[in-house]
Parts: structure tokens; C-alpha cells; sequence
């Protein structure tokens, strides 16, 4: 068996692992007040501190681009991060049609916007930035890639509580994605792919399930 490198998660001085840790906690607990705060203003307040503090903490690690995941994607991983996510898709548009019975859309009063499309691929890659480049590039630091992978989507599924749909989904969802950016390394087929699931999961779910993809307090209060 080759020796370990010396960036392995087992060379990593302690003092550095309790600072990664830390920026782990920090800005999930941050997270957490903006889905979680009684009222809108204050949760976009703490939506705008998270989004802050990242970006600080990615200034102060200065990672590289490839690292991040945001360089151009490679043919091949692009190619089975779209063959995977186009073929999830149909399954998930079989079952509910002609197994599950229902219907498509499942809420009529929904019409086709193509802004809010829009808006939601760009809010997919914004997730994807915050699951991979931030949280999963922490969690590989200080773990073996396997380890990161499920810690990271854990975190993120745990996030999507407590919405029982959501919560289920995005954890087999981020397990693909992560495992996806630990191989091929760019979020940029990932952020498309999880904008085409949540769509159609948006399309096929009625809103008495799905409570209109909230999560936080927002699904108790629907």
C-alpha cells in the first residue's frame, strides 16, 4: 500500500482540523437561522450573513478553482452526470404517471414560468457551490473522500428537515452529487442536473406532500 500524502486527512495538524471544523459549524448554524427565523426579513438577514461568511472563509483558505469545482467540467463526467440525472428523471415521471396513478402536473393551479425555471437553476448551483465547494471540500480535508461524501450529505439533507419528501430526496440526491464532484470535480453539470430533479419533483408532487418545496419554518407554515 503507497504512504499516505502528507495533504491526507491523517497529516492534518489539529489546530487546522478544529479551525475546519469550526467553519463547518459556524455557517451551517448560520444556515440554520435562516430557515428557521419567525420572519422573513430576519432569515434573509442571516441567508446574507451565511452567504458572507463563506465567501470570507474562502478568501482566507484561498482554494484553487479545480478544487472548488469550478473550472469547465470534463466531457466524460458531464456525460454521466446528465445520462444518470436524464434517466432519474423519466423513472420519476413513470412512477408517478403510470404506477402511482397521478397526475402530471400534480397541481394544477401551477402554470409553466419560465422565470421562476430560471431562478431555481440559478438557486440549484448556489446549493451545489455551498454542498460541494464548501462543506464537501471541508469534509474530504479532514476525512477520506467515501466519509466526506456521506458526511456532507447528511448535512444537507438534515437542512431540507422537516419536510419528509425533501429531506429523503436531496439525501440520495447528495450522495450522487457529491460522489459525482469527488470524481469529476466540477459542480456545473451537477447545479443542472439538480435543478432538472427538483423541477420534476416540483411537477409530480402534489403541494399537500410537498408543501411547495419549503423547508425550515416555512413547511410548518404552509
Amino acid at each position: 500500500m503507497a504512504p499516505e500524502s502528507k495533504t491526507s486527512p491523517a497529516f492534518q495538524p489539529a489546530g487546522r482540523r478544529y479551525f475546519i471544523w469550526g467553519q463547518i459549524v459556524i455557517v451551517y448554524l448560520f444556515l440554520e437561522f435562516a430557515l428557521w427565523a419567525p420572519t422573513k426579513e430576519i432569515r434573509n438577514r442571516w441567508a446574507i450573513v451565511a452567504a458572507t461568511t463563506i465567501l470570507v472563509l474562502l478568501l482566507i483558505d484561498r482554494p484553487s478553482l479545480l478544487r472548488l469545482g469550478l473550472g469547465l467540467p470534463k466531457m466524460f463526467g458531464a456525460s454521466m452526470v446528465f445520462g444518470i440525472g436524464f434517466a432519474t428523471v423519466a423513472v420519476m415521471v413513470i412512477l408517478m404517471r403510470w404506477l402511482g396513478g397521478g397526475q402530471i402536473p400534480a397541481n394544477p393551479a401551477w402554470r409553466p414560468n419560465l422565470h421562476l425555471a430560471w431562478a431555481y437553476a440559478i438557486w440549484a448551483l448556489i446549493q451545489e457551490f455551498m454542498l460541494q465547494s464548501f462543506f464537501f471540500t471541508r469534509f474530504e480535508e479532514l476525512y477520506s473522500g467515501p466519509a466526506a461524501v456521506w458526511m456532507a450529505s447528511t448535512i444537507f439533507a438534515a437542512a431540507h428537515l422537516p419536510s419528509p419528501i425533501l429531506t429523503t430526496a436531496t439525501l440520495i440526491g447528495a450522495l450522487f452529487f457529491c460522489e459525482m464532484f469527488r470524481r469529476y470535480r466540477s459542480i456545473y453539470p451537477l447545479a443542472v442536473v439538480h435543478a432538472m430533479l427538483g423541477l420534476t419533483m416540483a411537477a409530480i408532487t402534489p403541494d399537500s406532500l410537498l408543501h411547495h418545496m419549503r423547508v425550515g419554518i416555512g413547511y410548518l407554515r404552509y
